[in-house]
């Protein structure tokens, strides 16, 4: 009999016998509720309002002008932390595949998340006696030690398992607050590691000359919090140093100072002692649970975030679960619901954004720290992404919109805005080269082949709703396209600025001709749907007049809209890969959209 089937059995016996046995304890982290994520990129979830996504590095193989001189399209497991005014940003860069060598580390930083430098090798692959070279792995990036030194770590495995303790074993150096790099020391090396008579070609860190660079690694070591992230490339040490065994730790200190960790595989468990001694572990939350990390956040505002991939198998979209208390989590959003065409083939190179990481406490805190917290991630373990989240975090939109953008400064991105930003094909607030004073405008760029810019506006669930907003091409062959959403995803009403310069709108999935486009001028588009529930349909007025013979009937039925959408290219339900793209390493020809004046007000059902 096994053991469930005679716990039932005993229990069966007990309860005869008028004895219960106590209720099982729920684990310390938990789902409230059945997760639901469809196939679609965004796994047909609400986003979470006013998330900007940037992309911080697009990989490229055969045109190395185009991405800093680099060549690697292997670009994953990003790290982020927030020191000297700046965020800066460690991940793992090889040439083709996951765990192939040479895979060195990179590192680069911003001082706005939007504009980032030319990444730089931190941590070089090394030449071994086979002829191969060692990964420089990580699943710790960054230290901000108490005396203010920042650390930057790496471990030296070896293909095609750098942790599974056998690799030689970790090195750390300092960054300087000019961006310039420290040397290269050991802070552990791996008795384990399976080319014994092969060691680090670099100093142990305490015969370091640089007494706080010492006093910086000391510190770290006895930090129990962050080197409890080390385990899994050490695995095999059984000196006691390591208290807890688990794969890519996220932990939080909660109000009464226990610190929850999470781990991948659904580990959990807390200390109280800062990670001396750990308790309540469990296996049984009911978490997606797909080989992925997850990323737990403490807000300002006191609630906590729960960043993840919500599927068993796929790692798309990047979804965050909300907690009151780290305990019951309930909602599930998408925080990056897009999912491009992986452009590079590569062994073991899942699609989506998954190996969330955030700035973890005590690792710098941004200026804004009271209204948003940061995420990085790699998509398609190809490219490098940062993200914002502004707190407190909204699922819904109250009140009409009247958007000019004139609050925002140029080169930025619009508050309350989600937007979508690849280097390619990025989204900014531009001064406008026309109109009265220092107008300001929403502009769209797209020279991406396979990707494109994106921003959407979230407004109060409504199926009566009157839309208006102007829309400038710089030319008249490029796509720029409008929908309408509702909470999943679906898209009643749908326009197209198209390739041959017309523009169309979707009539129940047939589109309609409604009239040219002008390059260079501004063309303002009117849509109203009505109030009532019973009529699915849209009126279209362009420059002031309806071009359609009647009004577009709805492509997707829904019961209320809530999304505005404009995008650059046509519209994808989900990205493939596998194989190397055609061109992925060329610009396409420059289309730009400029976006002006929204003004969305609902209407309410009479």
């Amino acid at each position: 009999m096994n053991a469930r089937l005679h716990f039932a059995s005993l229990a069966a016996t007990l309860l005869a016998a008028g004895i219960t046995l106590p209720a099982a304890e729920p684990p310390p982290v938990r789902f409230e509720g059945e997760v639901r994520v469809t196939t679609a990129q965004d796994g047909g979830l609400p986003p979470v309002v006013g998330v900007h996504t940037v992309q911080v590095y697009r990989a490229n193989r055969a045109a190395p002008a185009h991405a800093d001189g680099l060549t690697d399209t292997y670009l994953h497991a990003p790290m982020l932390c927030y020191w000297q005014g700046r965020f800066w940003l460690e991940y793992l860069s090889g040439p083709v595949s996951e765990h192939q060598s040479p895979c060195s580390t990179s590192l680069t930083s911003s001082t706005d998340g939007l504009t980032w430098e030319a990444p730089r090798v931190v941590f070089p692959s090394l030449p071994l006696p086979d002829g191969k070279y060692t990964l420089a792995h990580q699943r710790m990036g960054f230290y901000v030690a108490p005396n203010g030194r920042l650390l930057v770590l790496a471990f030296h495995g070896f293909e095609p398992s750098p942790n599974d303790g056998t690799g030689l074993g970790r090195v750390v150096r300092e960054v300087r607050a000019d961006g310039s790099f420290g040397p290269i020391h050991v802070i552990r090396a791996n008795p384990h590691s399976k080319l014994p008579g092969f060691r680090l070609p670099y100093p142990f860190y305490r015969d370091a000359p640089d007494a706080g660079f010492v006093a910086a690694c000391e510190a770290l070591l006895a930090d129990r919090l962050m080197t409890v992230q080390w385990w899994e490339e050490e695995q095999l040490d059984e000196t006691g140093f390591y208290r807890f065994r688990g794969k890519a730790a996220s932990t939080v200190t909660r109000p009464d100072g226990s610190v929850l960790g999470i781990w991948k595989n659904r580990v959990v468990a807390t200390t109280r002692d800062r990670g001396e001694t750990w308790e309540n572990k469990s296996f049984g939350t009911n978490l997606p649970n797909n080989g992925s990390k997850y990323w737990l956040q403490r807000m300002a505002d006191g609630r906590y975030g729960l960043v993840l991939n919500p599927t068993d198998r796929n790692r798309h979209p990047l979804a965050l679960m909300l907690s009151d208390d780290s305990e019951v989590f309930r909602g599930l959003y998408a925080v990056h619901g897009e999912l491009p065409d992986q452009r590079f083939g590569g062994y073991l190179k899942n699609l989506g954004p998954q190996y969330v990481r955030g700035i973890e406490e005590g690792n710098g805190t941004p200026p804004d720290h009271d209204s948003a917290f940061y995420l990085t991630y790699s998509v398609n373990k190809e490219d490098i992404w940062f993200a914002r989240v502004p707190v407190p975090l909204a699922t819904t939109a109250s009140g009409p919109v009247q958007e000019t953008f004139s609050e925002n400064a140029p080169g930025t991105l619009p508050a309350g805005w989600n937007i979508y930003s690849p280097q390619w094909a990025p989204v900014r607030v531009v001064r406008a080269d026309d109109g009265p004073g220092a107008n300001h405008v929403l502009r769209l760029v797209d020279e991406d082949p396979y990707d494109y810019a994106r921003a959407v506006k979230v407004f109060p669930a409504t199926h009566g709703v009157k839309l208006s907003f102007r829309v400038r091409a710089a030319q008249a062959n490029a796509r720029f396209e409008i929908d309408l959403l509702d909470a999943a995803g679906a898209r009643p009403v749908r326009l197209a600025f198209e390739e041959d310069g017309r523009i169309r709108a979707c009539h129940e999935g047939q589109w309609l001709d409604a009239g040219p486009y002008i390059a260079g001028h501004w063309h303002t588009i009117a849509l109203e749907i009505p109030a009532d529930p019973a009529a699915d349909r849209c009126t279209v007025l362009i420059d002031g007049a309806s071009p359609l013979p009647r009004p577009a009937f709805f492509t997707d039925p829904v019961a209320t809209v809530e999304r505005l959408s404009f995008r650059t290219g046509p519209y994808r339900d989900r990205g493939y890969g596998g194989r190397d793209l055609p061109g992925a390493d060329r610009r396409s020809p420059r289309a730009t959209f400029d976006v002006d004046d929204v003004q969305i007000t609902p209407t309410p059902t009479p």
